[in-house]
């Protein structure tokens, strides 16, 4: 098993019947090549498979990609699961198809971030390291 206790962890997932994921194989690349662990759950998963994953794979965070218009229930069940298993340190960051209205009520939720349509992956990085960076430090 490598030894990932220096570097920052993440999840980068698709949840639900969303199938298109160009983007968030673009983000995952781009965090990847700035030396982020990355782990991409592939199309389909539920909001269970990925908390699952995220605690079994002991990451930091979880990105969720939403193109499907669903962002609302997927990220509040997400969040909701995390709690559930005692996982609320997991920070939960998104990106996709979300109309400026919801993205404050999703900040409300708990969600720490999110990046819509044309954000700059350097700013996703940036976001990420500023964010994740001194918990793996410790």
């Amino acid at each position: 098993m490598a030894d990932t206790s220096g570097k920052i962890r993440v999840i980068v997932a698709k949840a639900g019947l969303d199938g298109h994921d160009r983007g968030a194989k673009v983000v995952a690349r781009a965090l990847r090549d700035a030396g982020v662990e990355v782990i991409y759950t592939g199309l389909h998963q539920t909001p269970e498979q990925i908390v699952a994953a995220a605690i079994q794979e002991d990451v930091d965070a979880i990105g969720l990609s939403v193109l499907s218009g669903a962002h609302m229930t997927l990220f509040a069940r997400v969040i909701e699961l995390l709690r559930d298993a005692g996982a609320a340190d997991i920070v939960v960051f998104g990106g996709g198809i979300i109309p400026d209205a919801d993205i404050a009520e999703l900040t409300a939720l708990g969600v720490a971030k999110i990046f819509t349509p044309g954000a700059p992956t350097t700013d996703i990085v940036a976001w990420v390291r500023d964010t994740l960076g001194s918990r793996r430090a410790a």
